[in-house]
């Protein structure tokens, strides 16, 4: 991409361009576009409506992983899992990344299926996402009638390993079933938008509807009734925080059917022409890998620019992904999901803070994602990406404060039940956990729409793009996963290495973005074209 180039000269060659597969025949997928003459205000008006809940899969998915992110590192230290290798049970995430998103961002730039290129991919990945959320939530249950201890779970803290091995196998299926939906979800705004909108519109539509899946999902996750209402859900293996999780999950399965069946209904996809599919690559699933690298050795020197940005920005945020509501928990209110009956309850109240930390972070992340096409239009989307990667260090450096301060002087066997949090150090956890969703809508929204605009310069399918993109994102993830045990191991700190290697790379991310990234803005390039679909 030309350094500084916001828009195409030539609109017409633009809209062919940004919608076109990936053997540059076929329109992205059929999106609706309208006459350009002015008098269709109107008509814009109800495409963009139409366009935000034909996105509302992304919701219902956000909810569920909310959950996950909240609620799930914790619960897998009740089943017996280290906080040392807490991490390890994450790995699944950068391998699903690379293995399923090329895979099925291959395979949804050529689907010919009717309901078209997206959507089925997106309906097969819900349904296995709400299989393996009952699995995990029911993973205590399952583990007791394949051997775990018969004792009650309000007497028992010891290893539960059959729980432990189905709460894995259900985590890994919810990682690849998220991998299925989100890669296609994204392609599919990607499609829609680019006729009218452009791709900053698209995914900051994308980036809302992720916030308002974390504001309910959080909610969720902090409730600490479920168990109350729905009595049924304890067990003699499943008590009170688990009975809680599980109640959470049911509501994630109803909530992901609804906004599914919305997507499925409103997103106005047409079936790719089987002669317009690209079938000069044989070979099925290694052509995938194939064409995935020969995309990977002819992509321009800007791309591999914004992939290695994009890497190190989410080196400096799996640290906080992985560990936020653990942090709340154990540095700032002294708890220990290991420990005695009265530490447990002190790390869930934790915990639960934590989630509606989150929940926070999802309001400012919402809010931010109304101003992020403003933004990037009026000062360019690397000068965004620099500040908000600044913004990320400067959290960070205060959580690695406020978690040495929180823990100085402090020592388990001393307690003596003066556990629970310092309420100044509890109020500033909450206030960087709200500030922190700022950046995260960066995060969200503006590399996705970065690459979209370089890959359709280079003509390339946005499936594939995403796909190539997502590369950038579980190699760092996976790094992430392997070392974060080792440094806590070695630090015996918890949390507080992690952040403080975090907030170093954002600080670093901030830099190269400025020095790096081409100078998008992120608005439609595209003139409307007459006709209809």
């Amino acid at each position: 991409m030309e350094e500084g180039r916001g828009d195409y000269k030539d609109s017409t060659v633009g809209w062919t361009t940004l919608s076109s597969s990936l053997d540059g025949k076929q329109q992205a997928n059929g999106s609706v576009v309208g006459n350009g003459d002015g008098a269709g205000d109107g008509k814009s008006f109800r495409r963009i409506v139409r366009l935000f809940f034909a996105c509302m899969v992304a919701g219902g998915i956000q909810y569920g992983w909310a959950l996950q992110l909240s609620l799930l590192s914790p619960y897998s230290q009740t089943l017996g899992i280290s906080h040392s290798y807490v991490s390890l049970t994450w790995i699944c995430g950068p391998i699903a990344g690379f293995v399923v998103q090329p895979i099925v961002g291959y395979y949804s730039d050529r689907c010919t299926m009717k309901m078209g290129r997206r959507r089925p991919f997106i309906l097969v990945g819900c349904l296995i996402i709400c299989i393996s959320v009952m699995l995990i939530g029911f993973s205590a249950d399952i583990g007791r009638h394949l051997g775990d201890t018969k004792e009650h779970c309000s007497m028992y803290t010891g290893p539960r390993w059959s729980a432990a091995m189905v709460y894995i196998v259900g985590f890994w299926f919810l990682d690849f079933a998220n991998n299925t939906v989100q890669g296609p979800a994204r392609a599919m705004m990607a499609d829609l938008s680019a006729g009218h909108h452009g791709p900053n519109v698209g995914q900051s539509i994308f980036s809302l509807w992720m916030a308002i899946g974390s504001v309910l999902g959080y909610l969720s996750g902090a409730n600490g009734k479920w168990h109350e209402w729905f009595p049924s859900l304890k067990t003699a293996a499943c008590c009170d925080a688990c009975a809680n999780l599980k109640g959470a999950f049911f509501t994630a399965v109803l909530l992901i059917v609804i906004s599914m069946t919305v997507t499925m209904y409103l997103a106005d996809e047409m079936p790719l022409d089987k002669n317009d599919v690209d079938t000069s690559s044989g070979g099925g699933g290694c052509a995938v890998f194939v064409d995935l690298f020969k995309s990977l050795k002819n992509l321009p020197p800007t791309m591999f620019k914004v992939l290695a940005v994009t890497a190190i920005t989410w080196l400096s945020w799996f640290p906080f992904i992985q560990y936020n509501t653990d942090w709340m928990g154990r540095e700032i209110y002294h708890g220990d999901p290991q420990g005695t009956a009265a530490m447990a309850d002190v790390y869930d109240a934790g915990v639960r803070e934590g989630a509606m930390g989150l929940l926070f972070c999802s309001l400012a992340l919402g809010v931010t994602s109304f101003v992020i096409p403003k933004l990037c239009r009026k000062l360019t989307s690397k000068v965004v990406w620099s500040i908000s990667s600044f913004l990320v260090f400067a959290l960070m450096a205060v959580m690695v404060v406020v978690g040495m301060v929180s823990m100085r002087g402090y020592r388990p066997s001393l307690a003596a039940g003066l556990t629970g949090p310092d309420p100044t150090l509890k109020a500033v956890a909450l206030a960087v956990f709200t500030f922190i969703g700022i950046p995260q809508a960066v995060l969200f929204s503006v590399p996705w729409a970065v690459a979209s605009e370089v890959t359709a310069e280079e003509g390339g399918g946005q499936g594939l793009a995403i796909g190539v993109l997502n590369i950038a994102i579980v190699v760092p993830q996976l790094v992430i996963a392997l070392t974060a045990g080792p440094i806590d191991g070695a630090f015996n700190k918890g949390n507080t290495p992690a952040f403080g290697i975090g907030g170093a790379f954002a600080f670093i991310c901030g830099v190269l973005a400025l020095i790096w990234l081409p100078k998008t803005r992120g608005v439609s390039n595209a003139a409307v074209v007459a006709g209809g679909h």
